[in-house]
């Protein structure tokens, strides 16, 4: 099990490669060029959420973040006091409610297990209001199916998504950092009006 002992462990033991230590280039690009600060943004499985501070530090009041690791969470909250202790929950993101105008994705994806993906989909849906987008990045290739980062395909991913999204965007990120260069998607998936 994925649970907040397995997270915490990686933490303590600083076996924490997906943590770059500063927001990832493409979705600093993507926040720079929202015009609305008024956005209400959730940043699930946040770890030690750079992506948070940077939207905090430019004047979004509306962005929660979520993780099952007590260590990731104490990290950011020393690293910015300032953010807002309702707006951070140590928790299960598949047991999380609320409403949200966009959900940003940074490697939490990636980390659960194959089986849960599909609860992903759904319960990122459930939580968007409507015309909700979720942007990030996925991993473009696999690695292997016994522990995370769980990979895929473009193809997985729109035969994924697309029972709850209108795919907006899903290309190969232009701006990843070096060492994700060409590994990476961008994706842009705005929740369909009505689902059947």
């Amino acid at each position: 099990m994925l649970d907040k002992e397995f997270w915490n462990n990686l933490y303590e033991t600083a076996q924490t490669g997906w943590d770059i230590g500063f927001p990832s280039t493409p979705l600093k690009t993507f926040i720079d060029n929202i015009e609305n600060k008024d956005k209400s943004i959730l940043i699930p499985g946040c770890g030690r959420a750079y992506e948070a501070e940077y939207l905090h530090l430019k004047g979004f009041k509306k962005v929660t973040i979520i993780d099952l690791s007590p260590l990731a969470l104490d990290a950011f909250s020393k690293r910015l006091p300032s953010f807002p202790k309702s707006q951070l929950i140590e928790g299960d993101f598949f047991e999380h409610q609320g409403q949200y105008d966009l959900i940003l994705e940074q490697t939490f994806f990636c980390a659960i297990e194959h089986n849960l993906r599909k609860d992903y989909v759904k319960h990122t849906s459930d939580l968007l209001n409507k015309n909700g987008k979720v942007v990030g990045l996925l991993f473009a290739e696999e690695f292997g199916k016994d522990h995370p980062p769980f990979g895929g395909t473009k193809e997985e991913y729109l035969e994924l998504f697309s029972s709850h999204y209108n795919i907006e965007h899903m290309d190969i990120a232009s701006n990843s950092i070096e060492a994700r260069k060409g590994r990476e998607l961008f994706i842009s998936l705005k929740k369909q009006d009505c689902l059947t």
